[in-house]
């Protein structure tokens, strides 16, 4: 069985929104909610997230233990979401070997050029769609 990290922080609003596309999409799939404050793990448990842990230590800690990460692009990177993503917390995500599925989101001082300017809800869904084809690739004998 795979197992998907959904990584926010903030209100949780983001990775709400990734849990539930992803349990109604493979509902078969362990996704653990890993925040980087309670209220965003609170809001991914509810969204349906098998498990959920919260803070710095958390997110080191499983993000070396999944088979994917799913998040905005601003978890690559030191100090975004007002401060709350730490370095440490950057660096164990952008330097682990888990397949990472990241969406455009033009936050955090990054802004990504060559992507279409989407909603959120259709960047999600093209995440979805991102973790199909990794699911299919790596089931392939």
């Amino acid at each position: 069985m795979i197992t998907v990290a959904v990584v926010d922080g903030q209100g949780g609003g983001i990775g709400k929104i990734i849990v539930e596309k992803v349990k109604r999409a493979f509902p078969q799939i362990n996704v653990i909610a890993l925040g980087t404050n309670a209220v965003a793990t609170g809001q991914m448990l509810r969204a349906g997230a098998d498990e959920g842990a919260t803070g710095e230590n958390a997110i080191i800690h499983n993000i070396q233990h999944v088979d994917v990460v799913l998040g905005v692009i601003g978890i690559l990177n030191a100090n975004s979401m007002l401060g709350e993503l730490t370095p440490a917390m950057a660096a164990a995500i952008g330097g682990s070997h888990t397949h990472k599925i990241l969406l455009p989101v033009n936050r955090c001082h990054i802004h990504v050029v060559s992507v279409e300017e989407q909603p959120l809800g259709v960047h999600i869904d093209h995440a979805v769609e991102a973790l199909r084809a990794y699911m299919e690739e790596v089931q392939r004998p």
